[in-house]
């Protein structure tokens, strides 16, 4: 299976920390953000990576290379402009060969086990849901026998972490969109299997918060 990371955004809560260095090469745990994840994919033994470059793209390039010293290889999808959640992972489509693959965003922390995740989806996709962060209090979506659900009942955490099938993007415009509006539609028709996992995650979206977990 293959895997894309979201590493384009310009982080601009994170500022003045990325005034000159993009948010997945911030340090947390002694090592930079995006480097948690693609020594966990390479444990999972999913070593196919893309990763889309935006703001400091350049620099993002220079530090992880082709991925060899990770055990991975990795190619890029250059965006200008952004191209958000959803348009990044279209235009990367073409470089994601497996028909499945999975796509998680570069500032999250996490211990989730890659390897877990379902190789396979019987429908468009499967998300990982987390408990609710105190900035987000009233979740994102809720499960029910295995499904994602946009409720009734109490909802968790859209967890940055999903497998999709290239079909999941069969109607998507083209440009710049955010994936939300997909995954809702793909909710709606029953097609969005889900998990919950209680374990160790974190958005790291504020100097503040990158602090706690350095």
């Amino acid at each position: 299976m293959h895997a894309m990371i979201l590493a384009a955004g310009q982080g601009k809560r994170m500022l003045p920390l990325t005034a000159h260095t993009p948010k997945p090469l911030l340090v947390a745990r002694g090592r930079p953000l995006i480097e948690h994840h693609i020594v966990a994919f390479a444990k999972a033994n999913i070593r196919e990576i893309v990763i889309n470059l935006g703001y400091l793209g350049e620099q993002i390039e220079a530090f992880l290379g082709n991925g060899s010293q990770y055990g991975v290889h990795i190619e890029y999808s250059k965006e200008d402009p952004i191209l958000e959640t959803g348009g990044g992972v279209a235009k990367a489509l073409p470089l994601l060969k497996s028909d499945c693959f999975v796509v998680v965003s570069a500032d999250i922390l996490t211990n989730y086990p890659y390897e877990t995740l379902p190789t396979a989806v019987p429908g468009l996709g499967h998300l990982v849901l987390v408990d609710n962060p105190p900035h987000h209090p009233g979740g994102d979506f809720g499960l029910q026998n295995g499904l994602v659900t946009q409720g009734p009942g109490p909802l968790l955490n859209f967890g940055g972490i999903g497998v999709y099938r290239h079909a999941f993007f069969d109607e998507c415009p083209s440009g710049i969109f955010p994936i939300a509006p997909l995954l809702v539609k793909a909710i709606q028709k029953g097609l969005l299997s889900g998990e919950y996992y209680p374990g160790e995650w974190e958005n790291i979206g504020t100097p503040e918060q990158l602090e706690q977990w350095g």
